[in-house]
This record gives C-alpha cells, sequence and structure tokens, in this order.
C-alpha cells in the first residue's frame, strides 16, 4: 500500500503561551512589543509576530493548560536592528532588560527581557551571513 500525500502545510503557525493576568500580558504585547491583535477570542488573544507567525495569550482558567511559575519557552525576534529595539523596550520600562552584547559563537547582537509573567522574550540581529 501507498503512502498517503502529506497534506498542505500551515498556513498559520501560533505557538501560545498562558496567563494569569491576561489584560496585563496583552498591554504588554501591544505596548513593549507594538504587536497588532489578529484574532480576538475573547480570553485567547492572537497577535502578529511576521508572516504566518504568531503569538497567542491565554487566560488560564480558559485554556487546555495553566500558567507555571517555570518557563522553559522563550519567544525570539529577528530583527533588522537589534540596537534600535533595545532602546525602544527601554523606553517602554522593559523588565529585566539585559545590555546589548555580541554573542560570536551564533553569530547574532542579542538582548533579552521578560514579559508581566516571566516569559522571556530575545531579540536578536545576524553579525554573518548564514548565522
Amino acid at each position: 500500500m501507498s503512502a498517503a500525500a502529506r497534506p498542505e502545510g500551515a498556513t498559520l503557525a501560533i505557538t501560545f503561551l498562558y496567563y494569569r493576568d491576561l489584560a496585563a500580558a496583552a498591554r504588554f504585547y501591544e505596548g513593549v512589543l507594538g504587536l497588532s491583535l489578529v484574532i480576538d477570542q475573547g480570553w485567547s488573544r492572537i497577535y502578529r509576530l511576521a508572516h504566518g507567525a504568531h503569538v497567542g495569550l491565554v487566560d488560564e482558567t480558559r485554556g487546555a493548560h495553566r500558567a507555571s511559575d517555570s518557563k522553559p519557552v522563550q519567544l525570539c525576534l529577528r530583527v533588522p536592528d537589534v540596537d534600535a529595539w533595545h532602546v525602544w523596550a527601554g523606553a517602554r520600562g522593559a523588565v529585566a532588560l539585559t545590555p546589548v552584547r555580541d554573542n560570536e559563537a551564533l553569530g547574532i547582537r542579542v538582548f533579552t527581557f521578560e514579559d508581566p509573567e516571566g516569559h522571556q522574550i530575545e531579540i536578536q540581529t545576524p553579525t554573518r551571513e548564514g548565522a
């Protein structure tokens, strides 16, 4: 018996993060990151990160999972100008904002900060081709 052809790929990618305070998370993603809300389901709010890539913020009391104190997920955005983003995040009061640094091993210039419930956000720019 032959294998069926793979179905058509995804048209939208959403990573869901769970929050105790959805309103505070929404203010952060709109105000600090400047993201646009594309789908508002009330207890789940989906924001566009880049073409086809989205982050969904979910009220833990309604979603499939619960918020936890451990945050083993990092949201990373690759941008054209990491230094400009560092100024932007700092001006908006980003919490746990690190200095911009070069990571020669990975070929990136990078900094991090945290959202209101401790999820780490990484902003990076490649410093060499293929990185």
